[in-house]
């Protein structure tokens, strides 16, 4: 099967060398400028292990079977104009944070070529064509539209230690990592501080929580299937050194997705009369944060 990533970040490379280790035809699409400095292989190393991987690299999307689509939600835009031909691309697999994006592919791709899908885990670009993926999981969700098509790969990503699944409730799908990833984003990235650093705080455990409470109100409201006090449980069970992407980027000067991310959660909130004070606070406290980087 012929594979295109768009987005050759932690994750866009993490699934670039995963698919391209179990014999898949990859394609990692970047900007034109970066071409001439791409190798030939990657290297990603991962508590799974540490491999290379043979892949190619374009400018524009080639026809393939399926395009998955990892690049930040604040590039989306722009970077869908590397794509030609739609009409050469079987599938859209968008792997972006939030929820909004899936709409916008829908209406631009038609509904029965875009198939949703969440990850989770932390995976970062640490020099040309080197990638870490440095927690203990990788969790690759896939909608159940996906499975004839993408059934065997997932089986095969299964092989390399990767937990991957199908989910018939869309909503859920995507509300599922938006409760654990909107908290969890927004309270590192607002103290600067690891997620151990966090859960280690009274006041900053507090927000956490309160943050995933918002989070989940706001995602039960608009049809999912999801526990607080589950996703709660499961962030104190985190490797307690974990960073968001979020919190990467703010420190790194790069525009960070809070709109995709703090927004998404408000605005749901919105829709349903519900109020998110600590969600607001969070994305308030960052917006402070960015401004002061940019001052200085």
């Amino acid at each position: 099967m012929r594979h295109a990533i768009l987005g050759a970040g932690g994750v866009g490379g993490t699934m670039g060398a995963c698919l391209a280790h179990v014999v898949e035809t990859v394609t990692l699409v970047v900007r034109p400028e970066t071409l001439v400095t791409q190798p030939s292989t990657i290297e990603l190393i991962s508590p799974f292990g540490t491999w290379t991987a043979a892949v190619e690299w374009r400018a524009s999307v080639p026809a393939v079977d399926v395009l998955w689509l990892a690049v930040k939600a604040t590039q989306l835009e722009s970077a869908l104009r590397s794509i030609p031909d739609a009409g050469s691309v079987g599938a859209f697999v968008p792997l972006l944070n939030g929820v909004d994006h899936v709409a916008m592919l829908r209406s631009r791709f038609s509904a029965e070529r875009v198939i949703p899908a969440t990850i989770g885990g932390e995976m970062e670009r640490v020099g040309v064509g080197r990638f870490v993926h440095a927690s203990p999981f990788l969790v690759l969700n896939v909608s159940g539209r996906g499975r004839e098509l993408l059934g065997s790969v997932l089986d095969r990503l299964r092989g390399l230690g990767l937990t991957c699944n199908f989910m018939d409730n869309e909503t859920t799908l995507m509300w599922s990592k938006m409760a654990y990833l909107a908290p969890f984003a927004l309270t590192t990235t607002a103290f600067n501080e690891t997620v151990g650093e966090v859960m280690a705080g009274a006041d900053t455990c507090r927000q956490l929580e309160s943050c995933v409470r918002e989070t989940c109100a706001a995602a039960v409201a608009e049809g999912a299937k999801v526990d607080a006090d589950a996703i709660i449980a499961m962030t104190k069970t985190a490797p307690p050194g974990m960073r968001s992407s979020m919190q990467k980027d703010v420190n790194n000067g790069r525009t960070p997705e809070l709109d995709a991310i703090g927004g998404a959660v408000v605005r749901a909130a919105k829709r349903h009369g519900l109020k998110v004070p600590t969600t607001e606070e969070l994305m308030a406290r960052i917006e402070r944060r960015c401004g002061e980087r940019k001052a200085s």
